[in-house]
């Protein structure tokens, strides 16, 4: 049983997680202008969200299936740029292997 909706439900639909999303960062900016100084918990906490957030969009990538089924030239070229990663702590060492088998992988016959 199909649903449609019109573009006014749309629309409120997209206005209401809009509003809500900027309550919640809003929240967040309104609670540490008030704190003199961050609790060390949330401080230790707060330094793995950018890896976090990283893996988040970037591992889906690797670990999906495409057309063909389990893509291994992304997965083979994630691993090598995650122990690069890992090694060197080199962001552009890093882009530069991934990229690199990737493309290795993918047009070198």
């Amino acid at each position: 049983m199909a649903t449609n909706y019109g573009p006014v439900e749309i629309a409120g639909v997209i206005a209401v997680i809009g509003v809500l999303t900027y309550a919640c960062r809003l929240s967040f900016i309104a609670l540490f202008g008030r704190l003199d100084e961050i609790p060390p918990v949330v401080e230790r906490v707060l330094r793995f969200v950018p890896a976090a957030v990283l893996a988040a969009l970037v591992l889906p990538s690797f670990v999906t299936l495409d057309a063909t089924g389990f893509a291994a030239d992304k997965f083979v070229a994630g691993a090598l740029a995650a122990g690069v990663a890992w090694q060197t702590e080199d962001v552009f060492a890093t882009m530069v292997t991934g990229m690199g088998v990737l493309w290795a992988i993918r047009f070198l016959p």
